[in-house]
C-alpha cells in the first residue's frame, strides 16, 4: 500500500499540509514539539479511525479552529486507488469515507490500510501493564481478522454486563450472570486461539529481526499467559464467582492475557538497558510488519519509524538502517531530529525519497 498524498486541515497544531509524498521514504526534520509525530498521526488516523494518544476527537481539532479534516489517496499493490477522507465538526460525530461512500461501522475500514506505527511511547509495552500487550495483539489481529473484532466487541459487552452484576448490592438474577458468563466465554476461548496462533507464528520472526538488530549478543523470547490453559474458560470464570463479588470485577478471563517479555530467562523489565529495551519493542514491530506483509492479502503495510534512533548504539542503528533499505519494506516515514540519521538511511538508498522540514506545524518539502 502506498499513500500518494495527504491532505490535512486542523489536525492537533498543523493548520494545513498538501503533500505528495515518495512511494519509498519519506523523512521528516524538525526540533522536538513542531509536529513531526502529528504528522505521523495523522496518517495513522487515516488507517484505525482514530489518535493513537487522544482518546476523543474533539480534541484533535486544532485550538480555536472548528472543524478537522483529512484525507488520503492511496495505491494498493494491484495498483487500484483509494481515497479515504475523514472530517468532523466540533459537537458532531465524524464522518467516515471510502471512495466517498460513508461507513456504516468503522470497524469495516480497520485492515483496509495495515500500517505499523513504531515510536518511543513503546517502551510502555515493557515498562507498562498487561493492557498494553494485549493491545498490541488486538491491534494486529484486527488488521487481518474481522471475526476477532467482532469476538473482541462481543467479549468486552458481555464483561461490562457481568462487572455491572457484580457491583450490585442485592443478589443478581443468577440466570442473567450465567448468560453473560457463557458470552465471556464463548468469545473469550475465540480470542486465545487467535492470539495463540499469532504470538507462535509471530516469535520466531521476531527472534531473527532481534538478532539482526543487536549483533547475535542476547537471546529474546515472547511467551503468552491466559487464563484458557487452566481449563474450559466457562468453568475458570464461574469457579470464583464469590471473589469476583466481593471485589466488584472479574478476575478471570481474557482480559487479564498477557504477553511476557524475556531477555534470556528473566523479564526483560527487570534485566534490560534502555538499548535494548528499545531494540526489543523496535524488532517486535518490525516483526509485526513482517506478519501483517505475509497475512493482510499480501499487501505492504505502511511504516512508520517515530524518531526511533534515540539510546542506541552505533551498531544497532546501521543494522535497522539496513534492514529498513531492503525491499521488502514499502512506503516508510521517519521523524528524526538528527539529520545525520537520515543521511545515513539515504545514502544506503538506491531508490525515491522525498525530504521534508516540520517547523511550527508547517511542513515544507526540503
Amino acid at each position: 500500500m502506498i499513500l500518494k498524498n495527504i491532505s490535512i486541515i486542523n489536525y492537533k497544531n498543523i493548520k494545513g499540509a498538501n503533500l505528495d509524498l515518495s512511494p519509498k521514504i519519506n523523512c521528516l526534520i524538525g526540533h522536538n514539539g513542531m509536529g513531526k509525530t502529528n504528522f505521523l498521526d495523522a496518517i495513522y488516523y487515516l488507517s484505525f479511525c482514530r489518535s493513537t494518544n487522544l482518546p476523543i476527537d474533539s480534541q484533535i481539532i486544532t485550538h480555536d479552529e472548528n472543524f478537522f479534516m483529512l484525507e488520503g489517496n492511496y495505491e494498493n499493490d494491484n495498483g487500484d486507488v483509494e481515497n479515504i477522507y475523514c472530517g468532523m465538526k466540533r459537537g458532531t460525530k465524524k464522518h467516515f469515507k471510502r471512495n466517498k461512500k460513508e461507513y456504516k461501522r468503522l470497524s469495516q475500514h480497520i485492515g483496509l490500510i495495515p500500517l505499523i506505527l513504531v515510536s518511543p511511547s513503546d517502551v510502555s509495552l515493557i515498562e507498562g501493564g498487561s493492557e498494553e500487550r494485549r493491545k498490541l495483539m488486538d491491534v494486529v489481529i484486527s488488521q487481518y481478522d474481522h471475526s476477532y473484532i467482532e469476538a473482541l466487541a462481543n467479549y468486552n459487552k458481555a464483561l461490562q454486563q457481568r462487572n455491572a452484576l457484580l457491583k450490585m448490592e442485592a443478589e443478581s438474577d443468577p440466570m442473567l450472570m450465567e448468560l453473560w458468563e457463557q458470552q465471556m466465554a464463548q468469545n473469550g476461548e475465540i480470542l486465545f486461539a487467535k492470539r495463540q496462533a499469532f504470538v507462535c507464528e509471530l516469535v520466531p520472526i521476531f527472534q531473527q529481526i532481534y538478532q539482526h538488530i543487536s549483533g547475535n549478543q542476547e537471546k529474546v523470547d515472547l511467551q503468552y499467559s491466559s487464563h484458557c490453559t487452566r481449563g474450559p474458560l466457562l468453568e475458570v470464570i464461574q469457579r470464583d464467582r464469590f471473589k469476583d463479588r466481593a471485589v466488584g470485577y472479574s478476575l478471570h478471563g481474557v482480559h487479564r492475557d498477557d504477553l511476557e517479555f524475556l531477555l534470556g530467562d528473566y523479564q526483560m523489565k527487570r534485566e534490560g538497558s534502555q538499548g535494548q529495551n528499545k531494540t526489543f519493542v523496535i524488532a517486535l514491530k518490525l516483526a509485526q510488519f513482517s506478519f501483517l506483509q505475509r497475512t493482510v492479502s499480501n499487501t505492504t503495510p505502511l511504516l512508520l519509524l517515530d524518531d526511533i534512533f534515540d539510546k542506541l548504539d552505533a551498531q544497532r542503528v546501521e543494522a535497522i538502517v539496513q534492514l529498513v533499505s531492503g525491499d521488502n519494506f514499502g512506503q516508510i516515514f521517519i521523524t528524526d531530529t538528527n539529520r545525520d540519521h537520515l543521511d545515513q538511511i539515504l545514502r544506503r538508498l538506491n531508490g525515491d525519497y522525498k525530504l521534508f522540514y516540520v517547523e511550527n506545524g508547517e511542513i515544507a518539502y526540503v
